[in-house]
């Protein structure tokens, strides 16, 4: 038992070191690079609050000035190591029908100084509270899925304010470029993902995303098959004229129902009832249908009260199978999991710097931890059964 241990441990440094030679180079003294592979090793470590002080003590340091010069004041580039960390999950995880999942997360503050921080909804507290939102990215592929990019949202109490922004270390460019929406930033981490040339076929998104018109004439421009879940309200023309989706969907026979799951989650298989509505869901201001393509309607509904439905606009090819929509509609929830074991594994939200750059320095270095844990997860045959496991495909049937 002890042989197998040291050579789980041993695997487990090969893997890191590896990862650490990829990303070395991004940081061009020596200085900066030991902090770096410090500053991510402490990420791993079982350290309860991975903030400056504790992952100083945690590299033997009585004091964190020196990793906070690492964080706030040394010279080396955020988007140079995103480009690593993204090409590192995209060697790892990457597939053909793998998707591209879009969320926020929120992240707690107090006072007013943090970059993007004012009282604003957010969805890991479930209230409007004083807080940051990052926009992120994430690839969810059939071995595993990890966290790719990332953005600060700033609001207008920000953009509006040019001074506010440059105490706050917030590039000028940036700060007159105006309110950027979520789902702009979106398009932009996507546009980043596909021009670096990582495989992805699909595109899923909530309804902050899916309600808005142009995000899905971009991934349509893409040619980016997307499952966008959108509100009760939205929209859509059939033969009949323009109707909401709730009243397209109450018009399905039963048999257009059948009980599917989803993919796993915490509690075993999330089982819905789902229906699926074909090509006549064509929406009026995207003019022609791209040839081969086909627009769909998916609902998903509650087997625990049927009046809770969830509904999705689909874009794919005509001959896509009826069993991947639900599938990438399930895909999802990958994020919220990212989400959860990026900040309780990787300490993603434990950051304790308030400027522009420092933010974006802290989130990548822990969306980099996470993505060690999920690569090894997915390529050490001990541990990928498991990770697997969670992330298999469904299948669904649909009402045509």
């Amino acid at each position: 038992m002890g042989d197998v241990v040291v050579e789980d441990v041993s695997l487990w440094r090969a893997g890191f070191d590896e990862l650490f030679d990829r990303v070395a180079g991004v940081f061009h003294r020596a200085e900066p690079r030991r902090w770096a592979r410090a500053y991510l090793t402490g990420l791993l470590a079982p350290v309860e609050r991975k903030n400056a002080w504790q992952l100083s003590e945690a590299a033997g340091q009585v004091d964190p000035s020196r990793l906070q010069h690492f964080l706030n004041r040394s010279r080396w580039d955020a988007d140079a190591l995103r480009d690593g960390l993204r090409s590192y999950v995209a060697e790892a995880l990457a597939c053909p029908d793998g998707v591209l999942v879009v969320d926020e997360t929120g992240f707690l503050k107090k006072g007013v100084r943090s970059a993007g921080v004012q009282r604003q909804y957010s969805g890991t507290a479930g209230r409007v509270e004083n807080s940051q939102l990052g926009v992120f990215l994430a690839y969810a592929g059939r071995s595993g899925r990890a966290l790719i990019d990332r953005e600060l949202y700033l609001p207008e109490s920000w953009v509006g304010d040019p001074d506010r922004c440059a105490d706050a270390g917030i590039p000028e460019s940036r700060c007159s470029a105006g309110v950027l929406t979520k789902p702009r930033l979106a398009e932009a981490m996507i546009a980043r993902t596909m021009d670096a040339g990582v495989v992805a076929g699909w595109v899923a998104a909530d309804s902050a995303y899916g309600r808005d018109g142009k995000f899905r004439a971009f991934c349509e421009a893409r040619r980016l098959s997307y499952v966008l879940e959108v509100p009760v309200k939205q929209t859509v023309t059939d033969l009949d004229g323009r109707r909401r989706v709730d009243t397209l969907v109450g018009r399905a026979p039963a048999e257009a129902w059948h009980r599917v799951s989803a993919g796993l989650g915490e509690r075993g298989e999330r089982l819905y009832d789902w229906a699926w509505a074909w090509a006549w869901a064509t929406l009026p201001h995207f003019g022609d249908l791209p040839a081969g393509y086909a627009r769909t309607l998916l609902a998903r509904r509650s087997l625990d009260d049927p009046t809770e439905i969830a509904y999705y606009l689909c874009f794919h090819p005509a001959t896509i199978e009826r069993e991947q929509v639900v599938a990438v509609a399930g895909a999802r929830w990958a994020i919220e999991e990212c989400f959860q074991a990026a900040k309780d594994q990787c300490g993603l939200d434990h950051y304790q710097v308030r400027k522009w750059e420092p933010w974006y320095r802290h989130i990548t270095l822990a969306m980099l931890a996470h993505a060690f844990l999920a690569v090894t997860a997915a390529t050490d045959p001990k541990a990928h059964a498991g990770w697997a496991h969670s992330q298999s495909p469904t299948s669904a049937v649909s009402w045509r």
